[in-house]
């Protein structure tokens, strides 16, 4: 399939556990390919070389998502395979993260400089992932159990301001390094910073990575898609989406491993339409092992999550062409919060192992739960919270031997809904400025600190117009609780939850609870609940004419 302007590029993750990686083969299978902890073996015999990537491009695939083998076998060959196959592809450091050998005082493997030269080399090279980079900071033993070593850097005794220049030093570094690697790309090479935890977004894009949000998982998705869709505009960077199949929920469908998939063929099919619609410069899944049942001798059986990727390409794409791009994102409610790294856990802050998340970090969570009409919960920012409990769990006990299963379990669980109720909301950090800020109505200001700059600039905004709803700690010397500013108003709290002045000023702004909108230029896209637990959506793109999607 070739690239097409009226669509982002579409890709495909390589396999985990289906079957092996086809140009290292056993060596593979001696690695854990998963974040599961456990090493897996590949469940389906192994494909040629020439089947794969014939597969990729009869799934239409524009690109695949390759994590590299730290040990490199086969993956220069890789490269050039890929190439005079006409695919582009993403070179990934997941495996080393997971495996090792580690950059010196950190959990985190680089993609060696002279396999970047090689892949710029072949023209085909479009990016760098760094898997969880985020997450991998603050919880900085998830795979490497020797000692205590942050992703990005160590933050041990700093306050949040410097540990977030620290991270944001580090990731510059890194894309330095892989822009020196890179030069004979011919075009510059993006770093994406694929992350799960909706943390750590903004200040990795100040250090130059590409936010890529994984939707579904165990996300919020208003949140997750708001907040990365923010740092990319305002640090002036593309903006990719990865659906990841990997999730809390079990059902009747195919399933390689407990949680593997997640999520129903019903939510994937509206997970990629909503993805889609966000207009992202690049649009891929993970993994092809859900999509794809390999029977041998390059015979391919495409599961229903396969057949849900099928419609989504062959026919929902082709009726459905983007008229508006990431880059046109205009809220109509902006959120403004310094980077905590708090997604309700309130540990190891930037991975820093002497403190722990200021209670004004949870002011936060208050505001989302607001702006959601109380959908999203007031202490958290995605389900890895104590509130919450996996299905998946459920079959940890199954042998590992046994897999894949034609059905995960006889009744499909509904833990995580793709739909909340938010209007046109975009997340920006304490640094923001007045051309990105622009003119939103509502501005909610949350979190730990907010530059004297940044609070003239939202009085400006209030003499302008807009509703400022801040809190009482960075608030600066002001008139009372509730001003009336210009044409606008300024409103102080001190605990969002319990400010009737605060929660009325924000009610007034929300919208219907029965919509979730974000408008991209003078189109608004609107997506409402298709079913009782919001599990699925309805979608429609709202401009000069209606077009149901």
């Amino acid at each position: 399939m070739t690239d097409h302007p009226s669509r982002p590029r579409l890709g495909i993750q390589g396999p985990v556990v289906a079957w092996q990686d086809p140009w290292a083969k056993e060596e593979s299978d001696a690695i854990m390919r998963t974040g599961t902890g456990v090493r897996l073996d590949s469940q389906d015999p192994t494909p040629t070389v020439a089947g794969y990537l014939s597969l990729l491009r009869d799934l239409g695939a524009d690109f695949h998502v390759h994590h590299v083998i730290p040990g490199l076998q086969g993956q220069a060959q890789m490269l050039y395979d890929s190439a005079r196959a006409g695919l582009d592809f993403v070179l990934g450091n997941e495996y080393g993260n997971i495996n090792g050998p580690f950059v010196p005082g950190t959990n985190r493997w680089d993609v060696p400089a002279e396999l970047l030269e090689d892949a710029a080399a072949t023209g085909g090279l479009i990016g760098v992932l760094y898997d969880e980079p985020e997450h991998l900071q603050i919880n900085a033993d998830q795979y490497r159990k020797d000692a205590f070593h942050p992703h990005f850097a160590s933050t041990d005794g700093l306050a949040a301001e410097a540990a977030a220049d620290r991270v944001a030093d580090s990731a510059a570094a890194i894309v330095h390094d892989v822009d020196t690697a890179t030069t004979g790309a011919g075009a510059r090479v993006p770093v994406l910073a694929e992350q799960v935890f909706p943390v750590l977004f903004h200040t990795l894009a100040r250090g130059g990575m590409t936010p890529t949000p994984k939707i579904m998982k165990e996300s919020f998705q208003p949140l997750q898609l708001s907040t990365a869709l923010g740092a990319a505009l305002q640090y002036g960077r593309d903006f990719w989406v990865c659906a990841d199949l990997w999730g809390p929920d079990v059902g009747p469908w195919f399933t390689r491993a407990p949680g593997f998939p997640g999520h129903a063929p019903a939510e994937y099919a509206s997970a990629l339409r909503m993805g889609y619609l966000f207009a992202p410069s690049h649009l891929f899944t993970e993994n092809i092992d859900v999509l794809i049942h390999h029977r041998g001798h390059d015979r391919f059986e495409r599961t229903e999550f396969g057949d849900v990727w099928d419609e989504f390409v062959r026919d929902f794409i082709p009726r459905t062409p983007l008229e508006w791009s990431f880059a046109d994102a205009r809220p109509d409610i902006v959120l403004i919060h310094a980077e905590d790294s708090n997604f309700g856990r309130g540990t190891l802050p930037f991975g820093n192992r002497g403190a722990s998340a200021p209670r004004a970090s949870k002011s936060v969570f208050a505001a989302w739960h607001l702006l959601s009409h109380g959908s999203i919960p007031p202490d958290g920012s995605c389900m890895h919270i104590d509130r919450y409990t996996f299905p998946r769990h459920a079959l940890n006990g199954i042998p590992r031997s046994t897999f894949p299963l034609s059905q995960g379990a006889e009744t499909v669980t509904h833990t995580h809904p793709l739909f909340h109720p938010v209007r046109n909301t975009l997340v920006f950090d304490e640094t923001v400025t007045p051309d990105r800020l622009g003119e939103p109505e509502l501005i909610v200001v949350a979190g730990t600190r907010l530059p004297a700059r940044t609070r003239d600039l939202l009085r400006r905004r209030a003499e302008s117009g807009a509703v400022v709803v801040i809190p009482r700690w960075l608030a600066g010397p002001t008139g009372g609780d509730r001003e009336r500013v210009g044409s606008g108003a300024w409103i102080v709290y001190d605990d969002l939850l319990h400010d009737d002045d605060a929660k009325l000023a924000i009610s007034t702004h929300l919208g219907s609870p029965d919509r979730w909108t974000q408008r991209f230029g003078d189109t608004e896209v609107v997506f409402e609940a298709a079913d009782a637990d919001g599990v699925t959506l309805h979608a429609e793109a709202v401009a000069s004419r209606s077009a149901r999607v």
